[in-house]
């Protein structure tokens, strides 16, 4: 949501914000020249702005709460990102002129499991947008050669697998000097180094916020170890180490969970899809010991995040769904007659 609100050509659209809660995206958006409003009353934010467009970002299953103040506004055009590829089968969604999937695989799962051609007109697929031309110009060069992987996440049990610790006493037998790299440990994994005696392989980082600083974190290592039994229905980690030169490791996720990992690991292209934490921690030790496949295995990785992810190609993309959706319902006098767009980004 922020990088596509910031991303917004200022020329034909002005964007707003608006959010339930505070947090430190606020800030971001705001040193970018977006506006931002928090609090509980979007029906009267939706009265003071009548928007042309108001484009949610939320889990997609239902939430009247969130719907009704847009139905009571009349909003010409309402998009909704659905995030998680979830179904809201409620009245209220009918205003919602286009859904659009952060994968191609939580396209297909809804799909599937909802019985509905998501290949119709009020669905699509938009990728989330990555700044892969920061991540490339500010990513310092790997350290190919040493044994040092990372991991990142939120501070959070959901965003974990017990694989990415499973892997370490193992991999300890093959590299006894490997450094893992963690930002967002939990303390279950503080434990598990403590009794394994992994206190000189692990270092536990500080969380970090923007784009230059992750990108420093990405040039500090030599591969991103991904692992998290939920699954991705994007992976915006994923794709960051992508676009930042690194190869990356992952695993599948059990069931219907989200498993849109695959889609952008490419296994034995861009990196590594392993089953169990002995393939795992075998293909961290072959990159580790291999930098020439690590490097080219990133190269590819970069090259893919460039041509699918990069937000100056998203951000086009969604302002086209924008016009198109204001021509079809209202005539081409709704787009060629605004001087300016106004869109509002709801996050949820």
């Amino acid at each position: 949501m922020q990088a596509l609100a910031s991303g917004l050509d200022r020329d034909r659209f002005e964007p707003f914000v608006f959010s339930f809660a505070d947090g430190p995206r606020r800030r971001q958006l705001s040193a970018s020249g977006v506006q931002v409003s928090i609090g509980k009353d979007l029906l009267r934010c939706l009265e003071r702005l009548r928007p042309h467009v108001v484009h949610l970002h939320r889990a997609g299953w239902p939430e009247p709460g969130l719907l009704r103040p847009l139905r009571l506004t009349r909003v010409p055009v309402v998009v909704e990102t659905n995030v998680f590829g979830r179904r809201d089968p409620s009245p209220q969604a009918q205003i919602i002129d286009r859904h659009l999937f952060v994968s191609h695989f939580c396209a297909s799962r809804y799909a599937a499991v909802e019985g509905i051609d998501t290949s119709g007109p009020r669905y699509g697929v938009l990728y989330n947008p990555v700044d892969t031309d920061c991540y490339e110009s500010n990513t310092p060069a790997q350290p190919w050669g040493q044994p040092i992987f990372g991991r990142i996440s939120r501070a959070d049990p959901g965003k974990w697998s017990h694989l990415a610790l499973d892997i370490l006493p193992l991999l300890k037998r093959q590299i006894p000097n490997f450094i893992f790299r963690v930002i967002g440990g939990i303390p279950e994994a503080h434990e598990f180094v403590r009794a394994h005696g992994l206190d000189e392989q692990v270092q536990w980082l500080d969380p970090v916020e923007s784009d230059l600083e992750l990108a420093d974190f990405y040039g500090s290592v030599c591969l991103l170890a991904h692992a998290n039994d939920t699954g991705e229905s994007f992976g915006l980690t994923i794709a960051e180490a992508m676009a930042s030169g690194l190869p990356v490791v992952t695993h599948p996720a059990a069931g219907l969970r989200d498993n849109a990992q695959l889609e952008l690991v490419e296994h034995g292209k861009t990196g590594f899809v392993a089953g169990t934490a002995e393939e795992y921690a075998e293909a961290v030790a072959r990159l580790l010991m291999n930098p020439d496949e690590a490097r080219a295995m990133g190269q590819r990785g970069r090259d893919k995040a460039r041509r699918l992810f990069r937000k100056q190609t998203i951000v086009f993309q969604v302002e086209n769904i924008y016009l198109e959706l204001l021509e079809a319902k209202h005539g081409p006098e709704a787009v060629s007659g605004l001087r300016r767009d106004e869109v509002q980004h709801v996050e949820r």
